[in-house]
């Protein structure tokens, strides 16, 4: 307790740098700096060092110092506690990382080299030091590994071999950190490249904006399960040139770059063949052919794929195509019904060479939102337990009446706040036709 209260009441270095560093000791401060260690939390491994060194040398104190600076920074000590630092004065540690071999001070008092030291002329009495720099591969001394007394004493070239032993634990300890961080920093770098180029390609593979559709709101979102992945997720929004629209949601079995390359094929032949065929289910008739005939696309997908064909009246008669996917969920306000609509007999698009496709018809009326979604939703497990079509119908009969944007930012919450996290990825379409005004809102 004596050495702690002597060591706490010798003040801590002010941090401003002392400006005269020469340009050897900026090179060995850079070198400090770089195994990042000042100002780290306690380490069981050095501990054990400054341990060791009290026991082996038979001394009441010992540490693992780092020579910042303007300070003396402890990594581990042995014998006082709560103390962190020191400033760096002339005698001790500073003048040990200025020899190559161990440093020591026989009786600290009477030697010239330490006498006017705080440490020593303080309440601690510092009266024996021994010192072991700790030096990296190029000859640069971070600190030292120390034991000191109270009473003067000798000390044997045994005893100064296991302290610079122990300074080069010390190294050793440091190198390995370093290493480590070097490659935690390099993986973080590698995974921000990678993610950004997920990033990148993904929003390749998605349209950057939904169009502007006469008497349609239009809303979607896509939740990635991986920033660094790219996923097999697809929808877009496009006109036919003749007043009519096409739409198409779906799914690409897999993940990464095989997945974008089927995810862009099938983007790009879904919209050419909708531009010369009026039939959706014709459309999927292309696309499954082209998967096909491709031998370096083993993959297929399920997709939705409908035509927008506006009423005079207002709203839309929908011809939507089914290809393995699962239903398009119908909102009836009026009804106060979630419906499934679901192509019968619509197989999987990519698979089988002789696959049809079948197609259904509905009228989207004012007030009424078609969503279409990917398994990823419901295959989701929010505590568990799969979440499931029965409570996705539930959770939109609870938001029937919300418009497009709002019913998609209600499901971004939903699926924001699930636990754990979907492990696949979500893409979401609403099309709503807005609400007729109210009596009330015409007068």
């Amino acid at each position: 307790m004596a050495a702690e209260q002597a060591l706490s009441e010798i003040p801590a270095a002010p941090h401003t740098g002392n400006g005269a560093a020469t340009a050897s000791e900026a090179a060995r401060l850079a070198a400090v700096a770089r195994y990042d260690i000042v100002d780290t939390p306690r380490d069981e491994a050095f501990d054990r060092i400054a341990a060791l060194a009290a026991r082996w040398l038979d001394a009441p104190i010992a540490t693992v110092s780092i020579v910042d600076s303007d300070r003396i920074w402890f990594k581990a000590t042995y014998g006082v506690s709560g103390i962190t630092e020191v400033a760096r004065e002339p005698g001790l540690c500073d003048s040990a990382i200025k020899q190559n071999a161990p440093y020591v001070v026989h009786d600290a008092l009477a030697d010239p080299r330490t006498a006017e030291n705080a440490l020593v002329r303080g309440e601690l009495g510092v009266r024996f030091y021994a010192a072991a720099p700790i030096r990296n591969s190029e000859g640069y001394r971070l600190g030292t590994v120390n034991v000191l007394d109270t009473h003067p004493r000798e000390i044997g070239d045994t005893e100064l071999t296991t302290l610079q032993d122990l300074a080069d634990v010390v190294m050793d300890e440091l190198e390995l950190r370093l290493s480590a961080l070097t490659t935690l920093r390099h993986e973080r770098q590698l995974r921000e490249r990678i993610e950004g180029f997920a990033s990148t390609l993904q929003r390749t593979l998605l349209p950057p904006s939904l169009p502007q559709v006469p008497g349609l709101e239009l809303a979607c979102h896509y939740h990635a399960a991986s920033p660094s992945d790219v996923t097999g997720d697809f929808y877009d929004v496009f006109s036919l040139g003749d007043g009519r629209w096409a739409f198409f949601l779906g799914d690409v079995s897999g993940h990464g770059a095989p997945a974008a390359t089927v995810t862009s094929l099938t983007r790009y032949t879904l919209r050419a063949a909708a531009l010369h065929s009026p039939d959706p289910a014709a459309a999927l008739a292309e696309l499954n052919a082209a998967l096909l005939r491709d031998p370096h696309v083993p993959q297929c997908c399920t997709v939705l794929f409908g035509i927008l064909h506006p009423l005079p009246t207002g709203g839309f008669d929908i011809v939507l195509a089914g290809g393995g996917h699962q239903p398009a969920l119908w909102l009836r306000p009026e009804h106060g019904t979630v419906e499934e609509i679901h192509p019968d007999g619509g197989m999987l698009v990519g698979a089988l060479p002789d696959a049809s496709f079948a197609t259904s018809h509905l009228r989207l009326e004012a007030g009424q939102t078609l969503l279409l979604y990917t398994d990823g939703l419901t295959e989701a497990r929010p505590g568990g337990e799969f979440f499931g079509e029965q409570r996705l119908e539930t959770f939109l009969a609870d938001n029937i009446d919300a418009g497009a944007e709002t019913l998609i930012g209600e499901l971004t919450t939903l699926i924001g706040g699930f636990d754990p996290a979907p492990e696949d990825d979500i893409a979401l379409l609403a099309l709503r036709v807005p609400a007729a005004p109210s009596d009330a809102s015409r007068t």
